[in-house]
């Protein structure tokens, strides 16, 4: 029997040999933001009294295809890259068996096709991140340079993971990915417009076509409420004040 590691934490040892700055969004102190007089030094140096999380109402840029349905997250990122403690590095390591022979060899993925290597948007089949819950699935994309998905379905735990980092997970027609992928191949500069608030896609010369968008997904991404760490270090101040005001939770 091997006792289970435990969950793992955002610091610590990192994985892989590449310095990705990991996303910034919850640790930002918003424009014109001022200590509040009279506050307590908090405990987390990370603590900003003020903080802005982007709203999610539009993703742009160019797309590839990774063709296949039950894409798993240890498709996406392989079990032995996750013996770490921060996601950094991780990007590198995204469909590395799928992109590589057994002797380490590149063997043609999209994802090292060089006319998609600026691409933002990753379109794929039915029950896309299905598998274990490993949150470094939506880690490592996000780290790959993707910002947004579309495909047919989706996992839910992986949904929800990507969600949290600020990446929509788009749920399309199998034939509207399949000519949106189709227009990438002929062109691969297609330009794709996610309208996240209106949960449409438009690209090329007039083409659009509808998305769907789980509803709490869409209201944390367009109101800029979508990591809950950063909501958290947020509203510390007031975690604490309650605290102070709770005697049996003063230390000492």
């Amino acid at each position: 029997y091997r006792r289970p590691e435990p969950r793992l934490q955002r610091r610590g040892r990192r994985c892989g040999l590449s310095r990705e700055p990991a996303p910034t969004h919850s640790t930002s102190l918003a424009e014109g933001a001022v200590l509040v007089d009279g506050a307590r030094p908090p405990a987390n140096p990370n603590y900003h009294p003020t903080m802005a999380l982007e709203k999610i109402t539009q993703v742009t840029g160019t797309g590839v295809h990774v063709p296949g349905s039950d894409i798993d997250t240890d498709r996406i990122i392989p079990a032995r890259f996750m013996k770490c403690v921060t996601f950094d590095g991780l990007g590198e390591y995204a469909f590395h068996d799928v992109r590589h022979d057994t002797e380490g060899n590149k063997v043609g993925h999209p994802l090292d096709d060089e006319r998609f290597a600026d691409a933002k948007i990753l379109l794929s089949g039915s029950n896309f991140g299905c598998g274990s819950s490993r949150e470094h699935a939506p880690q490592a994309l996000h780290r790959f340079g993707f910002r947004a998905i579309i495909a047919e379905s989706f996992a839910e735990i992986f949904h929800g993971n990507s969600t949290t980092l600020g990446i929509p997970c788009l749920i399309a027609a199998g034939e509207h990915i399949a000519e949106l992928a189709q227009a990438l191949e002929e062109d691969h500069t297609t330009e794709i417009t996610i309208h996240v608030t209106e949960k449409r896609v438009s690209y090329g010369d007039g083409k659009e076509f509808p998305v769907h968008l789980a509803d709490s997904a869409h209201e944390a991404l367009t109101s800029g409420r979508w990591d809950p760490i950063g909501e958290l270090l947020e509203g510390e101040q007031a975690v604490e004040e309650t605290a102070d005001a709770a005697g049996y939770l003063r230390a000492g």
